[in-house]
């Protein structure tokens, strides 16, 4: 599955990097069908950890179809709703996994810190209407890593914790892009990342 989706976002970028929007409305939600598909290979319908893990799959694949419009704020703030959607099925899933209380707070610090930080510089290009949005994803994409972290700490595999570091990393090209100096490059770099702590996620996790 993992060339599968390699093979879609090339195909992805290509398209991005050319102009040729009906080839981002193809490839896009292909590549996110992949994760997803991978998930159910590996069988996340078989437990309630798998299928929260399903769940934020899927949330995320709604969240990169309605990310794929560039002109409305109101289609954006839908797609950034399913990616909290998301972080919380993650985040609920490492609770049911077991969570080290010590190490999750110490493991969401940093990463709320860095998220304030992006904020700060991007604050001028949100728009009102995001900008409560914004900060609640900040907050809850933060705490996911630091109960991934949690996890790890009381015996989930390490691996768990990169995806969600990975994703965390690759949602900064996403604001760096809608917000601060749009680009191809922020996309070129973040959306491997991105599909990459996808995989990872389904490999760690099930």
């Amino acid at each position: 599955m993992w060339m599968g989706v390699a093979a879609a976002v090339v195909a992805l970028l290509i398209s991005d990097y050319r102009h040729f929007r009906p080839g981002v409305w193809l490839f896009k939600p292909l590549a996110s069908t992949g994760f997803v598909l991978a998930g159910l290979q590996a069988g996340a319908v078989e437990t309630t950890t798998g299928r929260l893990l399903l769940a934020a799959l899927c949330l995320s694949w709604l969240g990169d179809v309605l990310l794929i419009p560039r002109g409305s704020k109101k289609i954006f703030l839908a797609g950034v709703f399913f990616f909290l959607g998301a972080h919380i099925a993650y985040g609920a899933g490492f609770v049911l996994r077991g969570v080290q209380p010590l190490a999750a707070v110490l493991g969401t610090l940093p990463f709320l810190g860095m998220g304030v930080w992006v904020h700060r510089r991007a604050k001028k290009g949100v728009p009102e209407m995001l900008q409560k949005a914004v900060i609640a994803y900040i907050v809850v994409i933060s705490i996911m890593v630091g109960l991934a972290t949690g996890a790890v700490a009381a015996g989930t595999p390490p691996l768990a914790l990169v995806a969600a570091i990975v994703f965390a990393i690759s949602d900064i090209s996403v604001a760096i892009d809608r917000f601060i100096s749009p680009g191809f490059v922020n996309r070129l770099w973040g959306l491997p990342l991105y599909y990459i702590a996808q995989l990872l996620f389904v490999t760690a996790l099930l």
